[in-house]
């Protein structure tokens, strides 16, 4: 008997290999607004948040190329699918730092989604960076299963606002303003690859934005864009197309 559980255990340990942990130490999410980005080429997967009938927020490096958007009515749900090419994705531009792009885009749908979908809200005025240890919350899509494929249920975790380390910034392809990037941490509350461009919330609102882009593991630290920093743009990026 001890010959076969040893190969009992092997296979267990072999088959746990191919299963992706992503917004480690989560649970069911509450709310609905979470959106699944994938780029048509393949080779990407990340999240976003809706925050209208008619655009989507996202990390820029989740699609810069024509992407694949999935969006959800009811939990384990996923509704409308739509295509959008690379004409309808805004990334901000530092005007300060000679036009080098931040890692937040706005994606405009081609067609309004259903009023029934949920939405995430930000503050407009008194917008303010969570303070320090402060509870936020963020999303992801969950475990991929044995043979790469994702469950449909999205997660949401508990995290803590913490002080960005000198490494903790954005891809070296974006601008690392310090004003923009804030951090989070709490033991055993990790994100990972694929739960980039995801929302950050705190009170109910849309703050921020995950950047951290792990590939190898997960990351302990999750870096993030406020999106405190970006009400302006947001809002003439809407207005103006």
């Amino acid at each position: 008997m001890k010959p076969c559980l040893v190969l009992v255990w092997l296979v267990a340990g072999a088959a746990s290999t191919f299963v992706e942990k992503r917004i480690v130490g989560s649970q069911s999410c509450k709310r609905d607004y979470h959106v699944d980005i994938t780029s048509v080429q393949k080779g990407k997967h990340c999240g976003g948040a809706l925050l209208n009938t008619r655009w989507v927020i996202t990390a820029s490096h989740c699609a810069e190329q024509e992407v694949k958007l999935k969006f959800r009515q009811k939990l384990f749900i996923w509704t409308a699918e739509q295509k959008i090419p690379r004409e309808q994705q805004f990334t901000y531009q530092d005007e300060e730092d000679e036009g080098k792009p931040h890692d937040i885009m706005l994606i405009k749908l081609s067609k309004d989604v259903s009023a029934k979908l949920s939405t995430i809200s930000y503050n407009r005025k008194d917008c303010a960076e969570p303070e320090e240890y402060a509870d936020v919350e963020i999303g992801g899509m969950g475990a991929k299963k044995a043979g790469g494929k994702l469950e449909n249920e999205v997660r949401c975790a508990t995290t803590q606002m913490t002080q960005c380390g000198e490494n903790d910034k954005p891809d070296s392809k974006y601008s690392s303003n310090k004003a923009a990037v804030m951090c989070a941490f709490k033991p055993a509350v990790e994100s990972c690859f694929g739960d980039a461009g995801t929302a950050v919330v705190y009170k109910e609102k849309l703050h921020g934005v995950i950047v951290s882009q792990p590939v190898d593991k997960c990351a302990q630290t999750i870096v993030m864009l406020n999106i405190c920093h970006y009400i302006e743009w947001i809002e003439k990026t809407m207005k103006d197309n």
